[in-house]
């Protein structure tokens, strides 16, 4: 299948030692990130982590069993981005990236709305995909060239695996659009129920702006990733969705409402068992 000419590679394969690239990085050479690099870190750790966490809903229950693979490795490679971002983070103030994840309610999580939104059908998930992979890949693009040497290296690694993560979400919305009328039914209507929480990935905040030279400032990836979707898009014969924006919040601490219940699941291993270890 032919789609646009975007530069991508094929993924490799999954490898589990990859995703301890968190503690290769964060060694005891490591300078510990200041409050305003820690708090950045979080941002991009949170958004990688509840994606992971909703990805992985898919496992056993995807379309094919291809498609069960995919999704996982992807869920696992955006498991990998946050360990690193958030082990990071917690070098400001002594947390582990398991007190990050586990132990924070949903007011203390700085994830865009984008990440907490609903699996939904196959093609509501494709569609959030498009949006999150384009996005993620513009941003570690960036960012790989921080001045803060950590974020720059985690880019690095990061970027490689998030081009596969927008190929497959590009090569789906392709395949779903231009298949039967229903499918492509489900895609439109997908599209149509994410693209209010795409411009708060764009919005300025006053933390990129102080941290100029470290961050990525958010509205500089507008054009690149509507260049992608306008690809996507004028190939797949669709509409950008006439929808207004939300508001979100989520980088100023006012959680999307469905995120307690993500973190409900998501914490309830480690609150029951406090301390445990395996």
């Amino acid at each position: 299948m032919t789609g646009p000419h975007l530069p991508v590679e094929t993924h490799p394969h999954v490898d589990v030692i990859e995703h301890e690239l968190a503690a290769e990085l964060l060694g005891g050479d490591t300078a510990p990130a200041s409050r305003d690099v820690a708090e950045y870190a979080l941002w991009l750790g949170d958004d990688a982590l509840i994606l992971s966490q909703q990805l992985m809903q898919w496992v056993a229950r995807a379309p094919e069993l291809e498609e069960d693979v995919a999704l996982a490795n992807i869920a696992l490679d955006q498991l990998g981005h946050a360990r690193s971002l958030l082990r990071y983070a917690g070098t400001a103030d002594d947390r582990s990236e398991d007190d990050l994840a586990f132990w924070r309610d949903d007011l203390q999580f700085r994830c865009a709305w984008l990440f907490c939104q609903d699996n939904g059908d196959f093609a509501h998930t494709i569609a959030r995909q498009l949006i999150a992979a384009s996005y993620q890949f513009a941003l570690y693009s960036a960012l790989q060239s921080s001045a803060d040497a950590t974020l720059a290296a985690i880019a690095a690694k990061a970027v490689k695996e998030v081009e596969y993560h927008r190929d497959h979400a590009v090569q789906w919305t392709l395949r779903l659009a231009g298949g039967t009328d229903e499918s492509r039914r489900r895609m439109i209507a997908g599209l149509a129920d994410v693209w209010p929480y795409v411009d708060e990935l764009f919005r300025d905040e006053p933390l990129t702006d102080r941290l100029a030279g470290i961050a990525v400032r958010p509205s500089t990836l507008r054009l690149d990733v509507d260049r992608v979707l306008d690809a996507v898009f004028a190939e797949a014969e669709l509409d950008r969705p006439d929808v207004a924006p939300s508001s979100g919040g989520g980088r100023r601490g006012i959680p999307f409402p469905a995120l307690g219940g993500i973190l409900a699941e998501l914490q309830v291993l480690a609150r029951a068992h406090p301390g445990a270890a395996w």
